[in-house]
């Protein structure tokens, strides 16, 4: 049924699932055709006439106030039937909602979504960004592997890594990803292409670290990268929560252990430089040793 109240149109439509599906099929072509589509739900009525006649149009004005987006409608029915504090509910709450926001052209607007959908049904925002970034990227992958052209394979060497030193890696490149320039600007000269182990890492940041350097301020991953094993790690990267209290810290952190670690290969290296006795400028090497040790002696 369909109404005219003031400037508004109202379309009213039964609360069963066939014809919920058949109005939201009708309200996204309206939307899709720039339409601004709100949603309001009645209580103790069949229809905006019956509500006016019950409670008057005072009342009926204020459920026009308070319309919800077709966005937050489709989100209100995914929760109907799931109980969020049941952890596989949860789950499917997040992955379905993640595939309607997924859909939003505007990132404005997504943002805007994400945030208060996260407010609303405590959810993380990261979670949210990350299951989003998995449909992307998985779309992404479908549409390389139906391209004719054979994509070449990142060579990897295999490389001991601890599982420690996989998740600082993985934690710079989900912050490179996430704050764009913002992140490389502070990790820039202070963290290098070599400091990372991981083959498939590395190749990763050479590429982000290229794009920053041509002054890129934000990266498109779908656009930069195409090899299969490079998407699947980014996925990967991507759906962790590194549960950062506070990035900058973490980021922070993360330089100095860095810049501890070349510190201390390098007093290494001149030891055993110093111990063959067989160097010519054995005091640059000593002078050098006693600035790196002072360095790395904690400070009291």
């Amino acid at each position: 049924m369909l109404k005219t109240y003031s400037d508004k149109i109202i379309i009213s439509y039964d609360s069963d699932g066939a014809g919920q599906a058949a109005t939201l099929r009708g309200l996204e072509i309206l939307v899709n055709i720039g339409c601004d589509v709100r949603i309001l739900q009645m209580q103790g009525a069949k229809d905006p006439d019956e509500f006016v006649i019950k409670y008057g149009n005072a009342k009926f004005n204020l459920l026009i106030q308070n319309a919800i987006s077709l966005v937050e409608f489709k989100i209100k029915v995914l929760k109907k039937d799931l109980d969020l504090q049941n952890v596989n509910d949860k789950i499917k709450f997040l992955k379905e909602t993640a595939n309607v926001l997924s859909k939003i052209e505007s990132k404005i607007e997504q943002e805007l979504y994400i945030s208060k959908i996260a407010t609303e049904y405590d959810i993380s925002k990261e979670a949210i960004y990350a299951e989003i970034n998995k449909l992307s990227l998985k779309t992404q992958n479908a549409t390389i592997l139906e391209k004719p052209k054979q994509i070449a394979k990142i060579k990897t060497e295999k490389k001991t890594i601890s599982e420690t030193e996989a998740n600082r890696e993985n934690i710079i490149i989900s912050l490179l990803l996430k704050n764009g320039i913002a992140t490389y600007n502070i990790i820039k000269g202070k963290i290098l292409i070599e400091d990372f182990k991981s083959e498939e890492n590395k190749a990763i940041v050479r590429k982000l670290f290229e794009e920053f350097e041509n002054d890129v301020q934000e990266i498109n991953v779908l656009n930069l990268f195409e090899e299969e094993e490079l998407i699947n790690k980014i996925t990967e990267i991507l759906s962790n929560d590194y549960d950062l209290q506070d990035e900058k810290k973490s980021l922070n952190d993360i330089i100095n252990i860095y810049e501890k670690d070349r510190l201390t290969n390098r007093r290494n290296e001149i030891i055993e430089q110093i111990a063959t006795g067989n160097v010519d400028n054995i005091e640059k090497l000593e002078s050098e040793l006693q600035e790196i040790l002072k360095k790395l002696t904690p400070k009291k």
